[in-house]
């Protein structure tokens, strides 16, 4: 498999305290790689490495093969990394259709006004907002283009943000617990919509998820964090039965 993006010996502290330490970790092609650890492991804190939220403290951060550790976000979703966040973060008096189509790769260049309201007036426009429409409909909201963002339920609003981070065309989306807020059904179809995406898109997908029973149904590798430290990864099978997770992460729960 590709190496799409490494990282090598990366640590990250705030003010003396070490929030991620001696981080070594890839993402591959073709896979959906998965991170799981308690809360406070530095989940998030290794996703806004990732994304040029923060720069690491130490350590070196590379896609394909380009030092990237100082490279502001903004750089980094045209390189092709995209993500959504805990809690969406959409425009809310925008609708739907609006909050994907600003996102896209040829609108995002102009003003809001422009993006939206003359969409129907350009040809590279109409283009792009067809790509927002089949890329909605992936994620099942084709029906509701015309909504106020700030009206949907929660869980539609969590598709809505990865219908956003799609249109990036991005080569890795960076999904932070995608599965808050949703029943076993709501859950079942995700695990079906993410992978439909990998295939779909030929996107891969890093996962932050508390729930294990999904994470082990989807991820091809997981990596397990915890105080900062990666302390296991491999297949679903093998981090089920690390005792290092169990006592770290799992506690004594079956996870079967």
């Amino acid at each position: 498999m590709e190496k799409i993006m490494r990282l090598e010996k990366v640590g990250v502290n705030f003010g003396g305290v070490i929030a991620l330490s001696n981080i070594d970790m890839e993402i591959r092609s073709d896979e959906i790689l998965a991170l799981i650890g308690p809360n406070g492991a530095g989940k998030t804190t290794l996703f806004n490495l990732l994304t040029g939220i923060y720069t690491p403290t130490s350590g070196k951060i590379y896609y394909k093969d380009e030092f990237i550790n100082t490279m502001p976000p903004y750089k980094r979703v045209k390189l092709g990394i995209a993500r959504t966040f805990q809690n969406p973060r959409l425009i809310g008096e925008m609708t739907v259709l609006e909050n994907v189509l600003i996102a896209h790769p040829d609108c995002n260049g102009e003003s809001l006004a422009d993006a939206v309201f003359l969409a129907k007036k350009n040809k590279k426009r109409e283009s792009a907002a067809k790509g927002c429409m089949e890329i909605l409909k992936t994620v099942g909201l084709e029906n509701k283009i015309t909504e106020l963002a700030k009206n949907l339920p929660y869980v539609d609003q969590r598709l809505l943000e990865i219908a956003r981070a799609l249109i990036t065309k991005c080569n890795i989306l960076l999904l932070d617990e995608p599965a808050a807020g949703m029943n076993m059904a709501e859950k079942r179809t995700l695990s079906k919509l993410i992978n439909n995406l990998c295939k779909k898109f030929n996107v891969n997908i890093v996962i932050i998820e508390h729930d294990i029973g999904l994470v082990i149904e989807i991820a091809n590798r997981i990596i397990v964090l915890d105080h900062g430290v990666k302390i296991a990864e491999g297949t679903g099978a093998e981090i089920k039965n690390d005792p290092l997770v169990i006592a770290a992460y799992l506690g004594e729960e079956d996870v079967s």
